[in-house]
């Protein structure tokens, strides 16, 4: 398989890009077009930190309807926002 490059919608530039379509959906298709792995692995990060901040399960629609919320903005809207008075583990 040949490596793909993208002009990453979030990080504006060419990288490289995602080497499978990662979420499903009209969603998933925009990530895979437009999003690098950099980026990707920006949001899985910043995934995991609301999951286990606002104590979400996947499996939950309501939940995840959520997170596919924050996951359009942190993509293509305005950004998702780290909860209220998140402290990363690192500076606790």
């Amino acid at each position: 398989m040949t490596d793909r490059t993208v002009h990453c919608t979030l990080l504006d530039k060419d990288l490289p890009g995602l080497t499978f379509q990662t979420y499903p959906g009209e969603l998933g298709k925009r990530i895979y077009e437009n999003i690098s792995q950099q980026a990707w692995k920006t949001w899985m990060d910043h995934q995991t930190m609301l999951i286990n901040e606002h104590r979400l399960s996947p499996i939950d629609p309501v939940h995840r309807k959520f997170i596919e919320e924050e996951m359009e903005k942190f993509f293509f809207g305005e950004g998702s926002e780290k909860p209220e008075g998140y402290v990363p583990e690192d500076t606790k």
